[in-house]
């Protein structure tokens, strides 16, 4: 699948709800509007592939309340949007931890991606309870030698663009081995206002930058 792989780390829900004087459960639910706004519109950027952080291994330190609801909503979400996906080419598939979901969210994910797996169109791969270390460590066992062996057992390809929304500026375990050679956008704009055309700018900058990969540009 020729395209650009853009990876997103969905940041901001909770401040954007608390700003406004809502709980934070309300930040995630509008993001979760949004999300399906930037999965619309993906294929139209370009893009092929799209890598969304939704919850981090560390991501089980907040309260359990909001853990929990975040569960729920996330198994919501892939049940109601599955057969969106279907009608529009999109797969679905999760990297991360299984084991700690609780099993309602493990079904509906399966059954999301037993119900998408023919999508061509674009490929959306939901990080949940990921750390990119434990990956890692997990990809190297046996005594593994080779990038390319580690890249094979990690199952994805490199990062071209990787988008952080919320105006934090950093990487939060997210993806260490496949961006080692992306180019990195940090955008001020909350996740829940992250918009088609604000992914459309993303992408717009990271057209116009010079990818050396180490090397140098060709002389004119």
């Amino acid at each position: 699948m020729d395209g650009i792989h853009t990876a997103i780390i969905m940041d901001g829900n909770g401040r954007w709800a608390t700003t406004r004087g809502l709980p934070r459960q309300e930040g995630h639910r509008a993001g979760a509007k949004t999300l399906r706004n930037i999965i619309e519109a993906a294929p139209r950027c370009g893009i092929s592939t799209l890598t969304l952080y939704a919850f981090s291994c560390d991501n089980w330190k907040r309260p359990r309340a909001e853990v929990n609801a975040l569960m729920t909503q996330m198994g919501q979400a892939l049940r109601d949007e599955a057969r969106r996906c279907v009608q529009n080419g999109i797969r679905l598939s999760a990297i991360g931890r299984r084991d700690r979901l609780p099993e309602s969210l493990r079904t509906a994910l399966e059954q999301a991606e037993r119900d998408t797996a023919a999508g061509r169109r674009l490929h959306v791969r939901l990080a949940i309870d990921y750390s990119s270390r434990d990956a890692l460590v997990e990809a190297a066992r046996p005594g593994v030698a080779c990038r390319e062996e580690i890249t094979r057992r990690l199952g994805a390809p490199d990062v071209d663009l990787l988008i952080r929304t919320g105006g934090e500026q950093r990487l939060s375990d997210f993806l260490l081995w496949e961006c080692a050679y992306a180019e990195l956008y940090f955008s001020p704009v909350p996740w829940p206002d992250f918009g088609p055309d604000h992914l459309s700018a993303a992408v717009a900058e990271f057209c116009r930058r010079n990818r050396r990969f180490g090397g140098l540009t060709p002389a004119a």
